[in-house]
Formats: C-alpha cells, sequence, structure tokens
C-alpha cells in the first residue's frame, strides 16, 4: 500500500506560482510511476505531468513549458512546480501513484488562480 499526503495548494494571481508537494509512505523509487492529475467542476479528472522510477516525465500539452515535476528520492516527496499560472488551471489537484499491481490516491489540494 502507499498513503499519499499532498500540500502547497491554494490561491494565486494570474501569472503566479505554485509549489505542490506529494509525500509518499514508502520509497518512491519502487513506485512505477507517480503523477499529478487535476479536476475542475463539469469536468474529466487530466493528467497533468507523471515522473516514472527511472526519472523519466511526461507533461499534457497545456502545461508543457509552465509545469515541472521533480522529486526528492531521500524524503520520498514528489513535486510539481507551476508558473506562469492561468484561470483554467483552477482545479484540484490529486497526487496519484501506479505500482503495477494498484492505483492510489491523495486526497487532493485545491488549486485557485483569480485576481
Amino acid at each position: 500500500q502507499v498513503q499519499l499526503v499532498e500540500s502547497g495548494g491554494g490561491l494565486v494571481q494570474p501569472g503566479g506560482s505554485l509549489r505542490l508537494s506529494c509525500a509518499a509512505s514508502r520509497n518512491i523509487l519502487t513506485i512505477k510511476t507517480m503523477g499529478w492529475y487535476r479536476q475542475s467542476p463539469g469536468k474529466q479528472r487530466e493528467l497533468v505531468a507523471v515522473i516514472t522510477s527511472l526519472g523519466t516525465t511526461n507533461y499534457a500539452d497545456s502545461v508543457k513549458g509552465r509545469f515541472t515535476i521533480s522529486r526528492d528520492i531521500a524524503k520520498n516527496t514528489v513535486y510539481l512546480q507551476m508558473n506562469r499560472l492561468n484561470p483554467e488551471d483552477t482545479a484540484v489537484y490529486h497526487c496519484n501513484a501506479e505500482t503495477g499491481v494498484s492505483g492510489y490516491w491523495g486526497q487532493g489540494t485545491q488549486v485557485t488562480v483569480s485576481s
């Protein structure tokens, strides 16, 4: 099993930045992929960014060049640095861990981009 605890959401003005954190309860190198998804009202949950155990990353087209996923292996934590935020980025952001056997989700953290 994997427990995931997210933090770092909040209210930010358009053009601003936020960094989300996702702390995992076990060694993240044993987790096949870790990623960030987001869901806004009336929309389906969508992939934002993912990082594999090998360190390979992938991003949704809508966030390429603005968001960066990274990890601190010693802290078993994955980060999502979000720059040049715009109102369309407003959503609940969820951390996900896929072990290859099961998938796990964090509780989500709200990101609101508004002036």
